[in-house]
């Protein structure tokens, strides 16, 4: 409320649709969001595209120096508008709350954030400089002199629609940047080291949802990984059949 993403739904005001609250972590960080699962269910999905991520990390592995910004709370920076915000009420043991600006977990938030970012930059996304992966912000340069003169224009940019950045989220002149599970280089494209560690601490798959969420995972990575369809083509043939399957 201190940010003013939300407001406290007075007692006489009619009241149709309230999201329950779950609490998430990240970070050994606590965060209590809205469940809007249910609510995603009857969204239509928004059509406005998000850039393929390997095309980007390939643009980006042309590049000698990178910077990337990172929005804080992005999707707080921007309102929700008044015809959604009566589905956007959540409830609490302290009451029932209305989101004034758009929330995280809702279905359309990435592609709404990401229509807004591209408006924000167009000659610069035009002219391939600069990319915009919903709330990361990419400025890629040859030179050390070209790569300031670009980041002053983005940052001037950033200035005049009064974008928050999160400092600490921030690279700026890098030659490697760690972006989207990969490592990004002008030399090279690899696999974050600490995404395959994660990988490695994971359990066997027990069960096809399981599974399922492994192959998607691995699927990520099918850029990197030589043969994946070979590899991974029983494992999708356990996925598609009816039958119970349970690892032992």
């Amino acid at each position: 409320m201190k940010l003013g993403a939300l407001r406290k739904v007075g007692h006489n005001e009619e009241v149709e649709v309230t999201i329950p609250v779950i609490i998430t972590w990240h970070n050994d960080k606590s965060r209590m969001v809205g469940d809007f699962r249910a609510l995603n269910t009857y969204t239509i999905q928004e059509g406005y595209p998000i850039p393929r991520i390997h095309e980007t990390l390939t643009q980006l592995s042309k590049e000698k120096f990178i910077t990337s910004m990172d929005s804080l709370k992005g999707f707080h920076q921007n309102f929700s508008t008044p015809n959604t915000r009566k589905l956007l009420r959540i409830i609490s043991h302290c009451g029932i709350y209305e989101y004034l600006r758009i929330p995280f977990g809702i279905k359309n938030a990435p592609s709404h954030y990401q229509r807004i970012m591209n408006t924000i930059f167009p000659h610069e996304l035009s002219e391939g400089w600069l990319i915009i992966y919903i709330d990361d912000i990419i400025i890629c340069s040859e030179t050390w002199q070209l790569h300031l003169d670009r980041l002053s224009l983005g940052l001037r940019k950033v200035f005049q629609v009064n974008m928050k950045i999160s400092l600490k989220n921030c690279i700026f002149g890098f030659h490697e940047l760690k972006s989207l599970g990969h490592v990004v280089s002008g030399l090279s494209l690899g696999v974050d080291k600490n995404m395959v560690a994660a990988v490695l601490l994971k359990q066997m798959p027990r069960n096809k949802e399981e599974l399922m969420s492994f192959l998607g995972f691995a699927s990520y990575y099918r850029k990197q990984l030589k043969y994946f369809e070979i590899h991974t083509r029983s494992l999708y043939r356990i996925c598609d059949q009816q039958t119970f399957f349970e690892m032992t």
